[in-house]
């Protein structure tokens, strides 16, 4: 019966926040299955097919001796029911590498509650950007954006995609839409939560942003720079916590992040600025998909410029604070260092004193007397 009663304190109530907190993985996972079941039969795979495969596909016959058929993508509504499937796997994908890959370092290097927040969220944002680096890059050079840069803006507006670029854009939208639930998830701070939704919220604007408006090489381009850039910093955060005399990774991350800074307005200056702007195709057509007037390209250029700016800001602070921790560090020890030897000195002192007060006690002077 004492077991049972301790099993019973163990297990939450069910649908109580610590119940979905504990199992939302495997909610999360039955959701995603209904999906899938769905595909199984008639009356539902039309439904199931809208979250599951990426729609409007468009069918393009190659001129040439072999005439052979390719696939492309454009946007539309739709994909706001695939965008949240995904968004189901990538709630998934965190709960996997949480239980069966940090969870585990945790338990061998017992971190403190800070290092613990700190650790995780480096640990998932590592794995995150490796891999969309790794699959951003195989695209770009797939597609000849980094040799060729005049196709980021030649032929706008560039409304077809191929699959693996609409499927990636895809899945980063819906990557970053499940950090909002992990927030619930993963019981964040309360004073971390809104730094978490800044940054957040400024990467669902600018991948939502370069996607609706066709602008989606660009946005690809300034993605996989950006990501290396992170991958960098929260990788050198994780080693500096095995190890904090390991810091090297942090100056290479200071550097390349003012250079992929100054890269990142280059390009889109370059792109918005210069080649949009001369080219032919000007004026608003929605149904075309052109967005290629004055106003959306100060909008652009502007929410661009602004979030580099913020990112300086934030960057500059974070350098100061370390310098800042990094002297105090250095003064404490040089404090430490007289304050041995004074002790060292009193030690000394001290035991000549007893000395001294020995020799004028009066058993002494009757010794000497004598």
């Amino acid at each position: 019966m004492g077991n049972i009663r301790k099993k019973t304190n163990k297990n939450p109530p069910v649908l109580s926040h610590e119940f979905v907190i504990q199992n939302h993985a495997d909610i999360v996972s039955c959701v995603a299955m209904v999906f899938l079941l769905g595909l199984m039969f008639e009356v539902t795979s039309k439904f199931a097919v809208l979250f599951i495969t990426v729609q409007y596909n468009v069918t393009i016959s190659t001129n040439g001796p072999d005439e052979t058929a390719v696939n492309h993508f454009h946007h539309g509504i739709k994909d706001l029911a695939t965008v949240f499937f995904y968004m189901l796997v990538a709630i998934i994908m965190h709960a996997i590498i949480q239980e069966y890959v940090l969870d585990k370092i945790n338990r061998k290097k017992h971190f403190s509650k800070t290092k613990h927040s700190k650790f995780n969220e480096s640990g998932q944002l590592s794995a995150f950007y490796l891999f969309s680096f790794g699959w951003g890059a195989s695209i770009l050079l797939s597609e000849n954006f980094l040799s060729n840069p005049v196709t980021l803006w030649e032929g706008y507006p560039h409304t077809l995609m191929p699959f693996q670029m609409k499927f990636y854009f895809i899945c980063q939208l819906g990557y970053w839409l499940h950090a909002l639930p992990e927030l619930y998830f993963q019981k964040t701070k309360k004073e971390d939560i809104p730094r978490q939704l800044v940054y957040i919220f400024l990467y669902l604007v600018h991948i939502a942003g370069a996607y609706i408006l066709n602008l989606n090489r660009l946005g690809l381009v300034l993605l996989v720079l950006h990501y290396f850039v992170e991958l960098l910093f929260h990788v050198s955060r994780l080693v500096y916590f095995s190890n904090e005399n390991r810091q090297t990774g942090f100056t290479i991350w200071a550097v390349l992040f003012v250079l992929g800074r100054l890269l990142t307005l280059s390009l889109s200056v370059l792109t918005v600025g210069f080649g949009l702007a001369t080219a032919e195709n000007q004026g608003f057509d929605l149904a075309a998909g052109n967005f290629n007037v004055i106003f959306v390209r100060i909008t652009v250029l502007a929410a661009i410029c602004l979030t580099q700016a913020f990112m300086m800001w934030k960057f500059i602070n974070f350098q100061l604070r370390r310098w800042r921790e990094h002297a105090q560090a250095q003064t404490l020890k040089k404090k430490q260092v007289p304050s041995k030897s004074k002790s060292k000195k009193d030690k000394a002192n001290g035991v000549n004193g007893v000395n001294s007060h020995a020799a004028d006690s009066p058993r002494a002077r009757k010794e000497k007397s004598s």
